[in-house]
């Protein structure tokens, strides 16, 4: 199955560190990371789930949370906590899906046969409240992800919904923006960005990030 930007995430049950979960109705109205790691007791995934764990509070603050899925089984899941909490000074506070029967795995187009049929890529799914999936991102199991983009990304996400802005190449939250194309009545484009704005073209015009 291939899920593409625009689309529903797919519902599901399933076993998780935390319970039994629903997913959308788990999701509720917040943002969701939803993520695949290839194994657990690996030394990237290790990295990786301490480093979300580490970034609650930056999750909460964008009204966002996390949930993982591998082909693993809830012990394992279980036992390998306590080495990430030991190793990468942070409590894992989300829940993590057990997938022994590749049911999750496969709904997201998790595994990739030709890169290894038995194990999960590293997939990444950012996820609105209105389950719309808002973005993919998909690395190789030997790549670590950087989370740091993941929380840029909302960022991004969350301003162009409610500004019609659009966010230039390595933006970070704070910094200048553009007025996207389609706004083009001088009347609004000063209503909504009374801050002004300066043309390097007729189609590249940047403004001050509205809110800061």
């Amino acid at each position: 199955m291939s899920l593409l930007i625009g689309d529903v995430a797919p519902d599901f049950e399933a076993d998780t560190t935390e319970g039994r979960i629903r997913f959308h109705e788990w999701a509720g109205k917040d943002w969701v990371v939803f993520f695949s790691h290839p194994a657990d007791f690996t030394p990237v995934c290790t990295t990786e789930l301490g480093y979300t764990a580490q970034l609650k509070d930056e999750f909460a603050k964008r009204g966002a949370k996390a949930l993982v899925v591998s082909v693993d089984s809830i012990e394992d899941h279980k036992r390998w906590i306590e080495d990430i909490e030991e190793t990468q000074n942070a409590t894992v506070a989300f829940p993590m899906i057990a997938d022994t029967g590749r049911k999750v795995a496969t709904l997201y187009n998790m595994i990739h046969p030709n890169a290894d049929a038995k194990l999960t890529v590293r997939a990444v799914y950012v996820i609105d409240p209105n389950k719309r999936i808002r973005a993919s991102i998909v690395y190789p199991p030997s790549t670590g992800r950087n989370f740091d983009e993941v929380l840029r990304l909302i960022d991004s996400l969350q301003l162009t919904d409610t500004h019609k802005v659009a966010t230039p190449v390595n933006w970070r939250d704070g910094e200048d923006v553009i007025i996207v194309p389609s706004l083009t009545d001088p009347a609004e484009i000063k209503r909504l960005f009374p801050k002004g704005y300066k043309a390097a073209k007729p189609y590249l015009r940047y403004t001050p990030q509205p809110g800061k």
